[in-house]
Order: structure tokens, then sequence, then C-alpha cells
């Protein structure tokens, strides 16, 4: 449980042990702490079900959106393979990074792509730096079409964003790590859900059968990824981890 008391200018956590510690309320301490019961408060009333970017709805925390555009912007890859479609504002979002960057393009990859939705990516003014693959992430023949769709030498960041069973995302993981160069990233979004297990809008297993489970064991299965933290480019406050609902979710190619 936590207390906030903002008099006192003090964060309170009562541990189910009947221990309590405190932190004073300009510490990052307290600022993790609030965080965490924010995040939780937040899926619990659908808060990142409230934004849109260059008009399409964009289901994501704004603070991961930002934290990736700081990984795009250093590594400046060739493609975005992202897994996972819906409304398409994500990959709005990273199409209108490459359309400043001047260059790159995005590859969304969803099971179903639903008729509106994809009349309104196709449609989008940023269109052209999309291409939509309908099909399972997994099916051979997705697999298949999206490596295709890639040139020789070109490099990806691949984000995983389609169905967070630990099972569905550590065969993402096998299937598209070897589109990831050496020094890039595979991304595996929503870990958040091992903390969510009985919340609304969860399910019994999530404790267990959640993207952190699938990332521990493909990496015990190739050495050449490595479980690694993105460094803040840029940092004069005290916050020293993201506020996301991406935990342990950064899979960087050493080998």
């Amino acid at each position: 449980m936590l207390t906030i008391d903002e008099r006192g200018g003090r964060v309170i956590l009562h541990g189910t042990d009947g221990m309590r510690t405190e932190h004073a309320l300009d510490t990052p301490e307290a600022f993790e702490a609030v965080s965490a019961a924010w995040l939780r408060c937040g899926w619990d009333v659908k808060y990142v079900y409230g934004f849109s970017w260059m008009g399409r709805p964009v289901i994501q925390l704004p603070e991961d959106m930002i934290r990736i555009q700081e990984i795009i912007w250093r590594l400046r890859p060739d493609v975005i393979v992202e897994t996972g479609v819906a409304h398409g504002g994500s990959l709005v979002f990273y199409a209108s990074l490459f359309a400043a960057m001047g260059h790159g393009r995005v590859i969304g990859i969803d099971v179903e792509v639903r008729p509106h939705n994809r009349a309104a990516i196709e449609a989008h003014p940023l269109a052209s730096y999309i291409a939509l693959i309908e099909g399972s992430s997994t099916d051979p023949a997705t697999v298949a079409a999206v490596h295709a769709a890639l040139a020789p030498g070109e490099q990806a960041l691949v984000i995983l964003d389609a169905n967070h069973s630990r099972a569905h995302v550590e065969a993402e993981l096998d299937l598209y790590a070897p589109l990831v160069p050496v020094g890039g990233y595979i991304v595996a979004c929503d870990g958040i859900m091992a903390n969510l297990a009985g919340a609304p809008r969860s399910a019994p297993d999530w404790g267990w059968n959640n993207p952190l489970g699938a990332v521990d064991a493909f990496l015990a299965r190739h050495p050449e990824f490595v479980l690694e933290e993105p460094a803040f480019p840029f940092n004069e406050g005290k916050v020293r981890q993201r506020v996301t609902y991406w935990p342990n979710a950064f899979l960087r190619r050493v080998s």
C-alpha cells in the first residue's frame, strides 16, 4: 500500500509484512513508487486509449513513444518492423519520424488489419512510408514476406506489440531476431502485464504468461543478445528509469 503525504513531503510504503518505508517526496525513490501506482491506475482507467498521432489513435503510453523515438534517432534504422497494427497510430508515428529524418520506412504486421483501419492508413499523407502485411506474425508465410521486404544490407529495428502471450512473444523473438543488426534492438512491449494479474482487464495467468518470461527464455538461448536499458540521451533531473508499460523490453544484439 502507498500513502502520499503531500503536506509532509513524503511517500510511505506499507509492506505486507507490516514494515513501512518512507521517502522524501523529492527523491527518485518516491517518484518510482508513485509512478508504479500511477501506471496501475492508468491501466485500470484505460489512460492510453485517449491519444492520437497525426489523426490515428495510438494506444501507447506517451513516455514509451518518446523513449523509442530517442532510439530511432540514434540508430536511424532503414526499416521498423512492428507486429500489431490496431488503428495504425504507431505506424504513423514511426513514419512521421522517418519523414522528418529523410530516411526509413515501416512494415506493420497484424493477423487482421480491419478494413476501416486499412483504409485510413492507406489514405494517410504518410502512407508511402508504410507497408502492411496481414497474417499472424508467427506464420511462416508472414515471416517470409517480411524477410523478402527487406533489401540486402537493410538494418531493422523490430518492435513486438501483437499477441503478448509468453509463447507467442518467444516465437516472435526467434523469428525476427535475425533481422536485427549488431548494435540494434528488438523490443518486446507490454511486460507490465506481469504486474497486473488481478487488475481489471487482466487475466489470472498474466503473472507468468507475459512478455517478460519470453524475454528470459529467449536470452537463455541467444547469447548474441543482451537485455540492455537504453541510457537517457539527456537527463538533468533526478529520474533514473523510465515510467513505462515496457519494462525489460530492450534486447540489444551484441554479436
